[in-house]
């Protein structure tokens, strides 16, 4: 059996280590709906689903820490994103780097909803001096990263979404301009061997 091989390194990893279309519409927890999932459309690399996928899952990676990946392909399907992709950008927080995200979404969280300045009063001092200080201040060190992976998820899903469409974009256009220069040197030689 020949294996296939593509232009790419990235592409002959993503072959590699992802599962294909008939290996999921073999599998019992997804055959129910495997027609959807199936779509030729979602498992194309195009210059639109391709940022679309990128977006979602870095959405779906800073939305949820369980099951994101779930979620990053339920989501592509309305929005006709490339669902690998999609699938595979969610690993940007996995348990290695999920301890370095929750101190940044806490930092994001603490700067913009800037709490130290907001909170105050008579009624807070009572809270925080008593013995349950230290479940307040959880609860509000949890609230501030919460809010923190929603900015996160928001933030990064839009940048994420440009820059992937600036990289398709420059990509393409290399591709085009070195097919073009190949056409033009075998159009020369044409010319110059008659």
């Amino acid at each position: 059996m020949i294996e296939k091989r593509s232009k790419t390194w990235a592409m002959d990893m993503l072959r590699k280590y992802m599962p294909t279309r008939e290996q999921m519409a073999r599998n019992k927890y997804l055959k129910p709906f495997a027609h959807r999932f199936l779509s030729p459309e979602l498992w194309r690399f195009t210059r639109r689903s391709v940022p679309r996928g990128v977006a979602l899952g870095l959405f779906a990676g800073f939305i949820i820490p369980v099951g994101q990946i779930f979620l990053a392909a339920f989501l592509a399907l309305p929005a006709r994103a490339n669902m690998p992709l999609a699938a595979m950008v969610t690993f940007i927080t996995n348990p290695f780097t999920f301890p370095f995200w929750i101190v940044i979404a806490n930092q994001v969280g603490k700067m913009t909803l800037n709490l130290d300045a907001a909170v105050g009063g008579l009624a807070n001092d009572e809270l925080a001096s008593g013995r349950w200080s230290w479940l307040i201040d959880l609860f509000q060190l949890a609230g501030v990263t919460a809010f923190g992976f929603v900015v996160l998820a928001i933030v990064s899903s839009a940048v994420g979404y440009l820059i992937s469409g600036a990289v398709w974009r420059v990509m393409v256009a290399r591709r085009r301009a070195k097919r073009l220069a190949r056409m033009e040197a075998r159009l020369d030689q044409r010319l110059n061997a008659n």
